[in-house]
C-alpha cells in the first residue's frame, strides 16, 4: 500500500512539473502568436474574436483540439483562421495555452440594448416554453460561470460573439457540442431571441 501510496504521489509531482513546464512553453506561444487576435491575457478587444481570459480550462482545451485537424481527418470545428494556428502545436502546447488563459483575469463585455436584456433575461432563467428551448442557466449557472469540464462560461462574453456561435449552430456549421445539445437549442430559437439570450450574458457578472 505504502508502494502505491508513494507512485501515485511521485505520478501527481510528475504531472504538475509537465504541466508548469507546458504553461511556461504556452506564455511564449500566447505573447508571440495568440495575442495578435485575443490579447496576452485573453481579453480580445475585438468582437469577432472571443474573451477566453478566466474560461473553464477543459473547455478551452476542448476547443483547441477540436479545431486540430488528426489522423487526416478533418478538424471537428472548422475555422480558416484557428485551424492553421493550432496545426503546429503539441498536446503539451493545448493543454498549458487551456491553463494559461484560465488564469487570466476577464475584463467582462457590458449589456449594451437594455430592452433586448430583458427579453433575454427571461430566456436564460425560463427558457421559452412554447418552442422547447430550454432555460440557458440551467446548464451555464445563473450567473453564467459554466460548469468546469462540461459547460463554458458565457459571463461578461462578447454579445456579438455569442450571438454568432449560436447561429452557427443553428445552421449547422459548427458542430462539435457533444451530443448536438446546443444545436437541438438553437434550431428552436428565433433570431431575436439569439440576439436577446447574447445581449443579456455580455452583462452577466
Amino acid at each position: 500500500m505504502r508502494a502505491l501510496a508513494l507512485a501515485a504521489g511521485f505520478a501527481a509531482v510528475s504531472a504538475g512539473q509537465a504541466l508548469a513546464q507546458d504553461i511556461a512553453g504556452a506564455q511564449k506561444i500566447a505573447a508571440q502568436v495568440c495575442a495578435a487576435c485575443h490579447a496576452a491575457d485573453g481579453n480580445s478587444a475585438a468582437a469577432a474574436n472571443p474573451k477566453i481570459a478566466g474560461q473553464i480550462p477543459e473547455y478551452l482545451h476542448k476547443q483547441l483540439s477540436d479545431f486540430k485537424a488528426r489522423s487526416g481527418q478533418k478538424p471537428a470545428r472548422p475555422s480558416p483562421v484557428m485551424n492553421g494556428m493550432v496545426a503546429g502545436l503539441s498536446e503539451g502546447d493545448l493543454k498549458g495555452l487551456a491553463a494559461h488563459y484560465s488564469a487570466q483575469k476577464l475584463k467582462p463585455a457590458a449589456a449594451a440594448d437594455k430592452d433586448l436584456a430583458s427579453l433575454g433575461q427571461k430566456i436564460w432563467r425560463g427558457g421559452v416554453a412554447a418552442s422547447g428551448v430550454p432555460a440557458c442557466a440551467g446548464c451555464h449557472g445563473p450567473a453564467g460561470a459554466g460548469m468546469p469540464a462540461q459547460y463554458p462560461r458565457l459571463s461578461g462574453q462578447f454579445a456579438e460573439y455569442i450571438a454568432a456561435q449560436l447561429k452557427a449552430f443553428k445552421e449547422g456549421a459548427r458542430a462539435n457540442d457533444p451530443n448536438a445539445m446546443m444545436r437541438g437549442v438553437a434550431a428552436r430559437m428565433t433570431e431575436g431571441e439569439i440576439r436577446a439570450v447574447a445581449e443579456y450574458a455580455a452583462g452577466l457578472r
